[in-house]
């Protein structure tokens, strides 16, 4: 029972097999995925793979590296697109001031419209931070509080960051890089991470577990993060599997927990 929370099969690396893939994550134990959207037109190829498969589920947003070729136009087709009874969160958005590929005020209000489109709809969301964790948990704790629940996706920040994320009402997801050699202070800090608030994903096809690094990451790679919970926590695999499979039916209601198996 492995729910992987966050996986981009509408990727073009995965046009070609993604019917094998999405067999290899039944073959794995992956029940549930949801693949997020970074604009528009990604977020429609991620409900038409919704439609194609059971338990596999979208979510729509315009994500920050998105933004050089966005117009506000786009978020009425996001809205439009989150009618979908498949779709179950906002996301992919954020913040990303790594790539930087629009100025940073231009993504906080990208974020900001966003996170208010989902508390209109009363859909969670799927948060992206890439070095820009200040503003990016400011402004959370600014519009969320009672309004808006999510994830913190591919989390690898401190302890007392997914502190303040969790007192807002979000969850913790890893991926790959709480198994790399050298992320020590990633698994220190997962360690800590109450796990009623932690959920798994593979970020797939990016940033494939050890030790398939360099390869490309697909879902059923997502049991590789559960045993490295699990071995963190002192549990069973089955009980990681478990508890982030319960944690992500939370986390996205509209899955619930009678939804049809990958």
């Amino acid at each position: 029972m492995l729910f992987d929370t966050h996986c981009h099969l509408n990727a073009d690396q995965f046009r070609d097999d993604l019917d094998e893939v999405v067999q290899r994550a039944r073959e794995a134990g992956v029940t549930h995925i949801v693949v997020p959207g970074v604009d528009a037109e990604n977020s429609r190829r991620a409900i038409e793979i919704a439609e194609r498969y059971e338990g596999v589920y979208a979510a729509v947003g315009v994500h920050p590296e998105s933004l050089d070729k966005a117009d506000w136009a786009e978020l009425d087709e996001i809205a439009k697109l989150a009618e979908h009874p498949k779709v179950v969160a906002i996301g992919e958005i954020g913040l990303d001031y790594y790539w930087n590929v629009a100025p940073r005020e231009v993504q906080q209000a990208w974020l900001r419209k966003q996170l208010e489109l989902a508390a209109v709809l009363k859909l969670p969301v799927v948060i992206h931070n890439r070095d820009a964790t200040a503003d990016t948990v400011a402004l959370l704790e600014e519009v969320c509080p009672g309004r808006v629940t999510g994830v913190m996706h591919c989390f690898t920040g401190s302890f007392e960051t997914a502190q303040r994320c969790i007192r807002i009402g979000f969850f913790i997801s890893y991926g790959g890089p709480v198994t790399f050699k050298n992320a020590h202070n990633v698994r220190e800090a997962a360690a800590r991470v109450p796990l009623e608030h932690v959920v798994v994903e593979t970020d797939s096809p990016y940033l494939t577990p050890h030790p398939y690094r360099g390869k490309r990451n697909e879902p059923a790679r997502v049991r590789l993060v559960a045993e490295k919970l699990a071995e963190l926590y002192g549990r069973s695999v089955e009980e990681m599997e478990a508890i982030t499979h319960a944690n992500a039916l939370r986390l996205f209601p509209r899955v619930g927990g009678a939804a049809a198996h990958v």
